[in-house]
């Protein structure tokens, strides 16, 4: 039986805001340089005090990204997640339109409160360190799910990051236990070093007894496992995930399909901005494997899409030219 939705997405609802900035001015604002760190809104208002204006803002979040990817391809989304009825509450939701997704969110049930921001700063080594004041994504609730639209999708994405919450957390771990028993895939991300740093044990409590696709980077999976050795780090991931995926800059990426390891060549490219390449390749990825591509072409594409993402600033690459890559 053929699923309305490709993939049903879960995550934060953040407007991002894209700073380009030096790392002396990480260091003197004691900003931890490369990650994305928690900050209250009055920190971050601070923050924002001394950086230069903003050179560009769109409606972000990791797995909101990742959901434009799949739809800007062609694949059916829908995405859940919360914002407030205020003026970026409303920009979120006008793009998330825009983008051709499904959403929960509707402007006449958009609750009070402050939508959620996160600072991308960008510094010429092509780094991105995040700075993020969760508003009311942090209070995402069983509320915002909508499970018609998940019982009906292939797969579920569930993004890392809302392991910070313990709300947002919860309303994860019932949300993969709704796919599973409707029969719906899981996927996770686990979006951030920081996050398996300082989040570990909530990690392991969303994965649960697994999930059918793990998304990670080297740093986290490493961290995963507790280990500096690639090999060690493959056959823990084994342990948590039926097939999983590691980026690994310039050296490509590795794809478990669940029999084999498939290594996926990188594409040499001068990096600028880094921002979102992972979101990229979890889109690609996910647009691929449901739409008969199969794990190798769906990470050959994953892998291009993310190499021609960090050449351009911001999280996402026009329609246009993501299409002309498939």
């Amino acid at each position: 039986m053929t699923k309305k939705y490709n993939v049903y997405g879960i995550g934060n609802a953040l407007v991002d805001m894209e700073f380009k900035v030096t790392s002396e001015m990480l260091q003197h604002l004691s900003i931890d340089k490369g990650v994305m760190t928690l900050m209250d809104e009055t920190k971050q208002n601070k923050v924002i005090e001394h950086l230069p204006p903003p050179w560009k803002k769109c409606s972000g979040g990791s797995a909101a990204n990742t959901m434009v990817a799949i739809s800007q391809l062609g694949g059916k989304g829908f995405y859940s997640c919360k914002v407030a009825h205020d003026d970026a509450g409303l920009f979120y939701l006008q793009d998330l339109i825009d983008c051709g997704l499904d959403t929960n969110l509707t402007p006449d049930t958009l609750p009070d409160g402050i939508t959620g921001k996160c600072l991308v700063l960008v510094t010429p080594d092509a780094d991105r360190t995040m700075n993020t004041f969760l508003g009311i994504t942090g209070d995402l609730t069983p509320q915002e799910l909508n499970e018609s639209a998940l019982k009906d999708s292939e797969y579920i994405y569930i993004e890392g990051y809302l392991v910070s919450s313990p709300v947002a957390k919860q309303t994860a771990i019932l949300a993969k236990s709704i796919a599973e028993k409707a029969g719906v895939k899981v996927s996770f991300s686990l979006s951030d070093p920081n996050m398996v740093d300082f989040f570990r044990e909530g990690i392991t409590e969303i994965i649960g007894d697994g999930v059918d696709l793990l998304f990670s980077n080297e740093s986290e999976a490493l961290k995963m496992a507790n280990t500096t050795d690639i090999s060690i780090a493959i056959s823990y991931l084994k342990t948590l995930a039926k097939t999983f995926t590691i980026t690994r800059g310039k050296q490509g990426s590795l794809i478990f399909d669940g029999e084999k390891i498939i290594e996926i060549e990188p594409y040499p490219v001068t990096a600028i901005d880094t921002v979102g390449a992972g979101d990229m390749y979890a889109g690609c990825l996910l647009y691929g494997i449901t739409n008969g591509l199969g794990w190798e072409k769906a990470g050959k594409l994953a892998s291009l899409a993310s190499a021609k993402l960090v050449t351009n600033f911001g999280a996402r690459l026009d329609t246009a030219t993501l299409l002309s890559l498939k």
